[in-house]
């Protein structure tokens, strides 16, 4: 099998960046990067020269619940393979198949089918899968959003242990509210085990959120949504994602879930190390106006937004590219301060880093080329040109 050579382009690389480099492509690994341009007869090119290209490592969507048609709660094969087929076009190459608040029953099965689908995953150009969010059902009522409210319950170490077993041991991270009977427990038990406890939905005081974070919670879900907000006598969960340095905080950087200036608010407190850019997208995302089924609920996409028929927002139909362009062009965000928040920060959360979330040397060829506006042009999966949208091969 020939090498795959990116040639003439700005390397983004973990330890500082290459003007004009090369990075070498063997057996989906990132097998040499270099300065200049150097191949061998038969290997495959991908030439930058000219172009002004950008190389990144390719992005992590942490929070995400479907695309193009398909969502994580349809609990079918088919489901995952159209999600993971679709992310590569806007740059992502793993991602944590997010759950929502359902009946027990519906949660067991689509975490099961997460389970069985990563047992099979191949390298073939589709985003991986890493694992499982569960969002919900552990979550305020009061602040539901589009998560069902009539199957919100209570923190239970004995329902997770079971959703975790059927899903193989796959849930990395679960989002609940603190404040709830029984949180503070649930999150030292399962903290013990491996998996992130993420605050959100939540009507935390300050004081209930930094007492979670004492019991090992590391991540706030969407910050500013469906979360108790910043008063000047009660910060709230707002307060303590943005003053408790023990947390690593989402965005979802559309300009619709959150204000611009919010946005850089948050950033400016925040910092590249404590952001990460996600979609939490559901299945409209590459989609066309009109109205869309989540979790039962009719959910009417217009105007770049989803909505409940009471008006709540739904999931977003935001890209990750799109998130990653607001963030540069908006917040003067530069490349390697882009690179944590869509992938160093979440690779290493995961504790995947050693295998993703940067261009090094041994590392999966996950990999994302980008124009001078900072849209995709060539995406590749563990070593598989999976997106070319600009003839970049």
């Amino acid at each position: 099998m020939s090498d795959l050579v990116i040639s003439n382009v700005t390397v983004v690389m973990e330890n500082g960046t290459i003007p004009s480099g090369s990075v070498t492509v063997s057996d989906g690994k990132i097998e040499e990067i270099q300065e200049g341009f150097v191949i061998k007869e038969g290997d495959s090119v991908i030439d930058g020269k000219g172009r002004n290209l950008t190389l990144l490592p390719g992005f992590i969507d942490v929070h995400i619940h479907g695309a193009n048609g398909h969502d994580v709660m349809d609990a079918t094969e088919e489901a995952l393979r159209g999600v993971a087929v679709q992310l590569p076009k806007e740059g992502t190459t793993s991602f944590l198949a997010t759950t929502m608040t359902q009946s027990k029953e519906r949660i067991t099965q689509a975490v099961t089918n997460v389970g069985t689908y990563m047992e099979h995953q191949q390298r073939d150009g589709q985003a991986e899968v890493l694992g499982i969010h569960l969002e919900g059902p552990f979550i305020s009522p009061s602040k539901a959003g589009a998560q069902p409210a009539e199957h919100i319950t209570e923190p239970s170490l004995s329902l997770f242990e079971n959703w975790q077993k059927d899903s193989q041991q796959q849930i990395k991270l679960v989002t609940l509210a603190p404040e709830l009977e029984g949180a503070l427990p649930f999150i030292e038990e399962v903290r013990k085990k491996g998996v992130i406890c993420s605050l959100g939905h939540s009507e935390a005081t300050l004081a209930e959120a930094n007492e979670a974070v004492d019991k090992g919670a590391s991540h706030v879900t969407h910050l500013y949504n469906q979360m108790s907000g910043l008063h000047h006598r009660e910060p709230g969960l707002v307060g303590a994602a943005l003053t408790n340095r023990e947390l690593l905080v989402e965005m979802i950087v559309d300009h619709i879930h959150i204000h611009p200036e919010a946005v850089r608010l948050a950033y400016q407190i925040l910092g590249s190390d404590r952001t990460i850019l996600i979609t939490d997208a559901m299945r409209a995302k590459c989609l066309p106006a009109g109205t869309y089924d989540l979790a039962g609920q009719n959910v009417t996409v217009n105007n770049g937004e989803a909505r409940l028929s009471d008006g709540t927002l739904a999931g977003s139909i935001l890209t990750l590219e799109e998130a990653a362009r607001k963030m540069r062009t908006f917040s003067g965000v530069d490349p390697a301060e882009l690179v944590k928040m869509t992938s160093a920060n979440a690779a290493r959360e995961l504790g995947v880093y050693d295998r993703k979330g940067s261009i090094a040397k041994g590392k999966d060829a996950d990999l994302v080329l980008l124009d001078e506006e900072g849209r995709v042009v060539t995406t590749i999966c563990r070593g598989v040109i999976s997106y070319d949208g600009k003839g970049g091969a």
